[in-house]
């Protein structure tokens, strides 16, 4: 009889012993959704971060640690899966897919082909996982998308040509004008943002898609100093500084020199051609506050909350999906606010800029 007792209390102390276990799982899971750092919960605290190329300086650079960093700050428990497409949007899709049979949970892609990462956004939202456009309005069902005024780019940069320009923009002033890579919705904005600076104030003579790529806006660049003839070409609208670099090699070779040339990025080795004096400017579209604002984002759709205090405003991709979205405020950027923009904002010391080479540029635009 004391045996039978003892087998009873036995199972009944290992039934209880078995629901206390449950329900202290169940509490971990509940954690992990809300982004607790509790181990074990690690696979559903994942976010992927696709950045679509290695020839963009600010990507590596800025982009990724920034991101990296804010997310850690808001989900000590988050891990964060990283990827570049190296330019090439076929691996990007299947960098989506990688990151789908990884589990993570939500996925923030800037795309390198905005229309053909369309099925893999779906894919990877067919199976549960949100996804945040950066930078570049991605097609198909995102959940959310942060960037900058994209047209207001063009805006100031078209503007920014005008006004190195001075007194020689005419209507008849010819102007070069190299934009982005069709296949970033980005590129259209920028494009459209420009023209409706400069038409009409100035005349496009040659206009042709650098892709994102200083080579190709080298070689486009040649091409209508050929057509055109070097003494004939007022000024050159660059699309991004990467291909602004390509643009000013072409000048030179050409012994074309003192013409404004535009960029956007404001990378090092622009805001030194802007010293130097063979880029007329620059568009400043602060890395941390996007990476930070992308990352608030993400952390927010992985732990079921709201994003409508952030993402404020609706946009329609170009799959015709509407899209919460996030818009910052870009900034122009010229020889004389150089001190006052990268610099005040730490993003390049004065050291970093002013090597051996451009020191005495340095001096003489008084940045010491």
């Amino acid at each position: 009889m004391n045996a039978m007792m003892r087998r009873v209390v036995i199972g009944t102390a290992a039934v209880t012993m078995a629901l206390s276990v449950a329900a202290c799982g169940k509490a971990g899971d509940d954690k992990a959704e809300g982004g607790s750092s509790s181990a074990g919960s690690s696979k559903n605290q994942s976010i992927g971060l696709l950045l679509p190329d290695s020839v963009t300086a600010r990507y590596e650079k800025f982009d990724k640690p920034l991101f990296e960093a804010k997310v850690k700050e808001l989900c000590a428990g988050c891990t964060v899966e990283y990827a570049n497409a190296a330019g090439d949007s076929a691996k990007q899709a299947q960098q989506v897919s990688t990151m789908i049979t990884k589990g993570v949970k939500v996925i923030v892609i800037s795309a390198k082909d905005a229309k053909a990462i369309k099925t893999s956004v779906q894919a990877a939202v067919d199976k549960g996982i949100k996804v945040v456009a950066y930078d570049r309005l991605a097609e198909g069902p995102v959940s959310a998308y942060v960037s900058f005024d994209n047209k207001k780019v063009g805006e100031l940069q078209g503007q920014a040509l005008l006004d190195a320009l001075g007194d020689k923009a005419k209507p008849s002033t010819n102007v070069v004008m190299i934009n982005g890579d069709d296949a970033d919705p980005n590129a259209a904005d920028f494009k459209a943002g420009a023209h409706s600076a400069l038409d009409g104030k100035v005349k496009i003579a040659y206009e042709q898609s650098g892709l994102w790529d200083d080579n190709v806006a080298n070689q486009k660049m040649t091409a209508a100093i050929t057509q055109l003839k070097a003494k004939n070409i007022a000024g050159v609208y660059s699309a991004n500084d990467a291909m602004a670099s390509g643009i000013a090699t072409a000048l030179k070779g050409a012994g074309i020199s003192g013409i404004p040339v535009t960029g956007q990025d404001a990378e090092l080795a622009g805001i030194q051609r802007i010293i130097a004096g063979t880029q007329s400017s620059t568009v400043y579209k602060a890395f941390k506050p996007e990476a930070d604002a992308a990352a608030q984002l993400a952390v927010n759709l992985l732990e079921g909350k709201s994003i409508d205090s952030l993402a404020t405003t609706t946009l329609t991709s170009g799959s015709g999906d509407k899209v919460p979205s996030q818009l910052l405020t870009p900034v122009s950027v010229t020889k004389a606010n150089v001190k006052d923009t990268v610099i005040a904002d730490k993003l390049y010391s004065v050291s970093e800029i002013c090597t051996a080479e451009f020191a005495k540029a340095c001096k003489a635009a008084g940045i010491e």
